[in-house]
């Protein structure tokens, strides 16, 4: 009789391709942010040059209806934006997060009431909700930040109540019960532990997501205020200038660059600690 022999489920190393590519990709924009001020050539908000200069080599990107320097307000828009998605994504994990343990744990008439609230802010469209509320506190982007949180709260709160839900029945939650631990310890130490890896891939991912979503706000007035050097706003004036294709070129590049570097490190991570769904 021959035994069964069981293969075990190899985790890939970290240094996955994916996962490489995205952090040479969000290091670089993390070097960007750090030294605009020293790699940028121009200063961001004075008159470098001649209106609409097609891209030269005094002008790498060419330059903006006001004559402001492409390349250097593209550079600058990474202090603005890398910044806020990060205290969004922060912001959103830690109520979500905290309100979905809360939910799942403790149930109840408590779990109903914050999971009814979930529901009715995820029963509107992300962009929509962002709209109507950037546009009652006004157009900044503290107010465009606050507006995000709003949006992106409930779907932490929704996947940590998932993930206490499916821990909590687990033996070894059972067996701290049993030893006569309080709720807090249970919570704490036996199952928020084991919940925080999809938290952790899916806020990788929206990163790139809040950034998206503070461009689009911001191309529609409702974001960053002039002159603030920000992504959205200069592919806002970009469009309004046709022919001038190089004013949308610098930011738009360096929103589909930041993206792809969020969503690349998320599939390495979803890859590394999920090795089963490959």
């Amino acid at each position: 009789m021959t035994a069964l022999s069981i293969t075990p489920i190899r985790r890939p190393s970290w240094l996955t391709l994916p996962l490489t590519i995205g952090a040479v990709i969000i290091l670089f924009w993390l070097v960007v942010t750090v030294l605009a001020p020293v790699l940028s050539p121009y200063d961001p908000l004075e008159m470098a040059g001649r209106r609409l200069q097609a891209p030269s080599w005094a002008h790498w990107l060419g330059t903006d209806a006001l004559g402001r320097d492409v390349l250097s307000r593209t550079l600058y828009g990474a202090f603005h934006s890398l910044p806020i998605a990060v205290i969004v994504v922060a912001l959103s994990v830690a109520i979500g997060a905290t309100l979905g343990a809360i939910s799942g744990f403790i149930g109840g008439i408590i779990g109903a009431a914050i999971m009814r609230l979930v529901d009715v802010t995820l029963s509107f469209p992300p962009m929509l909700l962002a709209m109507a509320v950037a546009a009652s506190l006004g157009p900044g982007l503290e107010n465009a930040a606050v507006a995000m949180v709003i949006v992106w709260w409930p779907v932490y709160a929704r996947l940590m109540r998932a993930q206490v839900l499916e821990v909590r029945e687990r033996e070894h939650v059972e067996a701290a019960v049993a030893s006569g631990a309080s709720d807090s310890r249970v919570l704490t130490k036996h199952i928020l532990p084991l919940c925080w890896t999809p938290v952790l891939i899916s806020a990788t991912m929206d990163l790139g997501q809040v950034i998206l979503l503070a461009a689009s706000l911001s191309f529609i007035g409702l974001g960053a205020t002039p002159p603030t050097p920000e992504w959205g706003s200069m592919i806002s004036d970009g469009a309004a200038q046709f022919y001038s294709w190089w004013v949308a070129l610098g930011p738009g590049l360096a929103i589909l660059t930041i993206v792809l570097g969020f969503n690349f490190i998320g599939d390495g991570l979803h890859d590394y600690f999920d090795p089963k769904s490959k």
